[in-house]
């Protein structure tokens, strides 16, 4: 029996969404439905799929719910796999919000993730979430990609999901990667990671920021045009290469725009825009 579903297009910096609003958890997709919605041939295509439902009604929500966070983002990936975070996401899923009269920026707005309560505010930039706390490992990943001709060291950042992040010597070497192919990390993290490749600018620091320029391969998803958590975690792991005397502000460059990075009393931050596209409605299966 196939049903109609209201849906919106959203995305920052080009990582792209399809939202479905659920306020009382009544939709119960499977990951084939949400790779179908997902999909750029067949669906309506996007890196991923954001419902909308109240903490109250979602069983992973309930911490959110206890802590006064009315909304959790339940994120899937374009496989339809559960993520536990998306920084670009939280931005859009608080812009639909605001757009639907849900919810107000007026004062800070505390969403649900499955990576614990973020909290969103208007920022210069559009929106900026507060990440939380972060982990760099110690130990080294080996990464390999189609077009780098050795085995290079990945940095393992946590920032809520895992990321592997890559250095890279030039602006040619990054261009040269093909990341049609997913890359191949030694050891494999056990929840697998998003891979981030990095190139340094230069200077690094103009007027006390960093920045960087950046590709991403997400898992469940490929190659993105952004990621937020990927920019906050290739952020603090040139931060961390650089040493005590970095900046703690960064700006980072993707294919889709630039995204600003901050850290601030052990927290790290994401700023950047966030937009809704177009409304409309799927049948689906």
């Amino acid at each position: 029996m196939s049903r109609t579903l209201p849906f919106t297009k959203g995305h920052g910096t080009g990582n792209d969404f399809v939202i479905l609003s659920d306020p009382d958890g009544e939709l119960d997709l499977s990951d084939d439905q949400i790779a179908v919605l997902c999909d750029r041939r067949f669906g309506i295509g996007a890196d991923g799929l954001l419902r909308v439902v109240r903490s109250a009604r979602i069983a992973e929500g309930a911490d959110a719910a206890a802590a006064g966070a009315e909304w959790f983002m339940d994120y899937r990936n374009a496989d339809g796999s559960k993520a536990e975070m998306c920084g670009n996401g939280t931005r859009v899923f608080a812009r639909f919000l605001e757009d639907q009269g849900l919810a107000s920026l007026d004062a800070p707005l505390r969403i649900g993730t499955r990576a614990g309560v973020k909290t969103l505010t208007r920022s210069e930039r559009g929106f900026e979430v507060d990440l939380g706390e972060w982990v760099v490992d110690e130990n080294d990943v080996l990464v390999r990609a189609r077009g780098l001709d050795v085995a290079r060291p990945g940095q393992p950042v946590d920032v809520g999901n895992p990321h592997v992040v890559v250095a890279l010597s030039s602006e040619a070497e990054l261009e040269a990667l093909d990341l049609t192919v997913q890359p191949l990390l030694d050891p494999l993290p056990p929840a697998g990671a998003n891979i981030e490749f990095v190139v340094p600018s230069d200077p690094l620091v103009v007027g006390g920021v960093g920045g960087i320029r950046m590709r991403v391969f997400e898992r469940g998803v490929g190659e993105t045009l952004s990621c937020g958590t990927g920019v906050a975690a290739a952020a603090l792991a040139v931060r961390h290469w650089a040493g005590p005397a970095a900046p703690e502000a960064w700006v980072v460059d993707v294919p889709g725009g630039t995204l600003g990075v901050r850290m601030h009393d052990g927290h790290v931050l994401l700023s950047g825009p966030a937009s809704l596209v177009f409304h409309g409605e799927v049948t689906l299966a």
